[in-house]
């Protein structure tokens, strides 16, 4: 069994559906396609999630139901109608759940609304497909896919994910060579919707894989492979045609966006090879990713922009020691915001961190009550605390002199970190 991964851009229209379709008509042996919502419908559903009024929240869902049965028109008679009534279900229970679903918890409440994303979009492909000639079984992820119950986040249980996979995916599989199921979401063992973090789908090929003991996964994208360096914001980058898994896991951890930074565990774990290919040439070759430990031939560089850099250093004078560090971490866990590099000295503990919610830190201007003001806070009541903000993260794998040059030209670096594969640098 192969698994392959499509994401929201590969089905964003008709033109999508029908490279799905050839991808998996030319392909041999079984197959289960994890596919993502359509285009850009998870932003979409994002704006449903805070309480908004009836007739505001009625346009955006106007909007995406529009769009989802656009879509459906591709669908070929006798499956249209079966497809129409399946969106039909799905519209009345997105509805239910923006306008009746009152939780106070704004992350619950985000899962249940986001998570219908990848439902309507399944069951357009789903559909597609079958009026191509391509017979396929549509399996509900969320009674697979079984995890704890922290949301938009949640923790998979791979003893109990296993056994629905086998019960469901893999009998399905015997009597359809082709499975269409859902990625980033699930469903908690308290029965509630849960979604595995955002761009989560990739992970999820790599959980099916691991329980389903799979040949591969690929992952198609818009790109030739994995390239050493973001083309949008990067020229003359270099595509890599082989990478270990733990470049590939320390890539996708330090930012690299083809990749989930989750998927490489389970796929390591049981050595189950991962190939990058192009969604428009299937025949290329891509990027392969397996337990070949070969360095990477160039150096690959990654940008994180819209960071801000905070440095502490305690009031009453003492070390940034073990008890220190302990709760400048709770601190940071606490409040939920993620370290992307740190540093410290004697008195002094220096971290980055993504901008998103300090916007205007500068200026006073971050809203009261927020996770960050309250991080901020709660750092204020022990800690001296400097920030400079609107900074960029810079991580090189494999790194050289010229890179670096090439990189810092221009630009001040405030703060700098290497070890033996690796430079970090936080530049204004």
């Amino acid at each position: 069994m192969k698994v392959y991964k499509f994401g929201g851009a590969s089905v964003k229209d008709v033109e999508g559906l029908k490279r799905v379709a050839d991808i998996l008509a030319n392909t041999e042996g079984n197959v289960v396609a994890v596919v993502s919502a359509m285009g850009k419908t998870t932003n979409a559903l994002e704006k449903l999630v805070p309480k908004l009024s009836v007739v505001e929240a009625e346009k955006i869902l106007g909007e995406i139901e529009q769009y989802h049965l656009a879509l459906a028109c591709a669908v070929k008679l006798p499956f249209w109608h079966s497809v129409n009534v399946e969106l039909e279900r799905d519209f009345r229970e997105l509805r239910v759940f923006v306008q009746e679903f009152n939780s106070e918890n704004y992350d619950e409440r985000y899962d249940y609304i986001v998570s219908m994303g990848e439902i309507m979009s399944t069951h357009i492909v789903s559909g597609y497909l079958k009026g191509e000639g391509i017979d396929n079984a549509w399996v509900d992820a969320r009674h697979v896919i079984i995890t704890d119950d922290k949301h938009r986040d949640a923790k998979v249980d791979f003893t109990k994910t296993q056994k629905q996979v086998k019960a469901q995916m893999m009998k399905a599989a015997k009597q359809n060579r082709i499975v269409i199921t859902q990625g980033f979401i699930g469903k908690s063992d308290k029965e509630h919707p849960v979604t595995l973090g955002r761009e989560g789908s990739d992970y999820t090929a790599a959980i099916i894989a691991y329980c389903a003991d799979a040949e591969s996964v690929t992952i198609w994208k818009d790109v030739p492979g994995v390239l050493n360096a973001d083309p949008k914001k990067f020229a003359d980058t270099v595509k890599l045609d082989h990478i270990s898994y733990q470049d590939a896991i320390e890539l996708a951890y330090y930012g690299a966006s083809v990749i989930h930074p989750k998927t490489i565990k389970p796929l390591q774990n049981k050595n189950i090879p991962l190939f990058v290919k192009p969604f428009g040439d299937p025949a290329a070759s891509g990027t392969c990713i397996d337990a070949d430990s070969s360095p990477l031939p160039v150096p690959c560089f990654i940008s994180k922009i819209d960071q801000v850099l905070l440095s502490l250093s305690p009031k009453d004078f003492s070390f940034i020691a073990e008890e220190n560090l302990s709760l400048i971490f709770d601190c940071f866990a606490k409040h939920h915001v993620k370290v992307n590099m740190m540093q410290h000295s004697a008195i002094n503990f220096s971290v980055c961190i993504d901008g998103a919610g300090f916007n205007g830190l500068t200026h006073g201007s971050t809203p009261t009550g927020s996770p960050q003001m309250g991080l901020l806070d709660e750092l204020r009541e022990n800690y001296r605390v400097l920030y400079n903000d609107n900074v960029e993260l810079f991580t090189i794998r494999y790194y050289d002199q010229p890179t670096i040059d090439k990189l810092t030209k221009n630009r001040i670096v405030l703060l700098e970190q290497r070890s033996r594969y690796t430079v970090q640098m936080v530049v204004k």
